[in-house]
C-alpha cells in the first residue's frame, strides 16, 4: 500500500495474564465499578453483582476497560473495543504460554 492507501485503522491485540492475589478485594473492587455505573439498569446490575461475586475472572473484566489502555494516546480515538476474560490454568514454562509466537508469524509490532 501507497502512503494514499494505508489504512488509518491500527489494530492492537493485547493478552496478559493476572494471577488473584486477594480475591476479596478484586470482588469488592468490582462490586464497586458496578454500584456506581448509573448508566446500569437495574436488572443488568443485579446480574452483575452476581456475576463478579461468583467469578473472579467476572470481577476482572468489570475492572479492566480498553478505554484505559489507549485514552491518552495521542493522535489517536479508540473507535470498537472488546474483551474477555476467563480462568486459566497458567504454566510460565509451558511452551503454550509463549506469548512471543503468533507476532513473527503476523508481522505486528511487539512491546515488553
Amino acid at each position: 500500500m501507497s502512503t494514499d492507501e494505508t489504512s488509518r485503522f491500527v489494530r492492537l491485540k493485547v493478552e496478559l495474564v493476572l494471577e488473584v492475589a486477594d480475591a476479596e478485594a478484586l470482588m469488592g473492587a468490582a462490586l464497586q465499578r458496578v454500584a456506581e455505573d448509573e448508566a446500569m439498569p437495574a436488572e443488568e446490575r443485579a446480574h452483575a453483582e452476581h456475576a463478579v461475586q461468583e467469578d473472579e475472572a467476572e470481577a476482572v473484566a468489570y475492572l479492566v476497560d480498553p478505554f484505559d489502555l489507549v485514552g491518552d494516546v495521542p493522535g489517536a480515538e479508540l473507535v470498537q473495543a472488546s474483551w474477555s476474560s476467563e480462568q486459566v490454568d497458567y504454566d510460565p514454562d509451558s511452551p503454550d504460554w509463549d506469548l512471543d509466537e503468533d507476532d513473527d508469524a503476523e508481522g505486528g509490532e511487539e512491546r515488553e
